[in-house]
């Protein structure tokens, strides 16, 4: 299974301090063959970051997109746009895009079928608060969220979406999950796709999402069920994100770089 490493700027950087965040990791050695990088700046920045990564293994990534083909909704962006442009992956179901814009497990479930539609990789978010893992609920949670957005598709389907792993409680407040939490978790939603059949099992990306940095990602990233990260802040800093590669491509990385 391939290790993925996203970066997702959210609302960051002007078109100047994107143009050099992108510069500097086209500049960088090539990532190893079993490391996909995704880079997920904000709309304005989309285009740029497509014709600046041209010819390179970085993918571009929205953060979101409408559920509707086209139409009268003021201020969306919808995924034959996107491909228009030549994205290639989106972010949905991000946690604050639930919890600002009360998005709903049915909604991005039709965010996922209007991206795979365009032939878009759906990166899929999903995750528990706080006050739902104290309580004893996080699996329970996460695994509404699977079905709710993720039950009407085919083993087909299913296997083109990379999941990701948000535990809410661990973004942004300076609380990390452990890498044996984060391992927990994912063996969980491994165990929901087996449902599916081994092969989708087999075959989903699932990334970890909370905090993940340069001095917790080697733990994380050892854990058997984790295929690498969708990062926040750490994205934003080009040394950061290329050493949480470096990370992710293990000897491989260090030889090419060596080389």
């Amino acid at each position: 299974m391939r290790t993925i490493v996203a970066g997702n700027w959210k609302m960051n950087t002007d078109r100047a301090s994107a143009e050099a965040l992108v510069d500097a990791l086209v500049k960088a050695t090539a990532p190893p063959a079993q490391v996909d990088v995704v880079i997920a700046p904000p709309f304005p920045f989309l285009a740029l970051a497509v014709e600046k990564t041209r010819g390179t293994r970085i993918i571009v990534a929205a953060q979101n997109c409408h559920e509707a083909a086209h139409g009268a909704y003021t201020g969306e962006v919808s995924a034959s746009m996107l491909k228009s442009i030549g994205v290639r992956a989106c972010i949905v179901g991000h946690s604050e895009r639930r919890q600002y814009f009360g998005e709903s497990d049915a909604v991005i479930g039709q965010k996922i079928a209007a991206l795979l539609a365009q032939d878009i990789t759906p990166i899929f978010c999903c995750g528990e608060r706080k006050d739902e893992r104290e309580s004893g609920r996080h699996f329970d949670v996460v695994t509404e969220q699977l079905k709710g957005a993720l039950g009407t598709f085919t083993n087909e389907q299913l296997m083109q979406v990379v999941i990701a792993y948000e535990p809410v409680w661990a973004i942004g407040t300076g609380l990390t999950a452990t890498a044996q939490q984060a391992q927990d978790m994912h063996a969980h939603i491994r165990a929901c796709l087996h449902t599916h059949g081994g092969q989708v099992a087999a075959t989903v990306p699932v990334l970890y999402g909370g905090s993940c940095k340069p001095d917790n990602a080697e733990g994380l990233f050892a854990m058997p069920d984790v295929n690498g990260g969708l990062i926040g802040g750490a994205s934003l800093d080009a040394g950061q994100f290329l050493e949480l590669i470096r990370i992710a491509g293990g000897e491989e990385w260090s030889r090419s770089r060596a080389g």
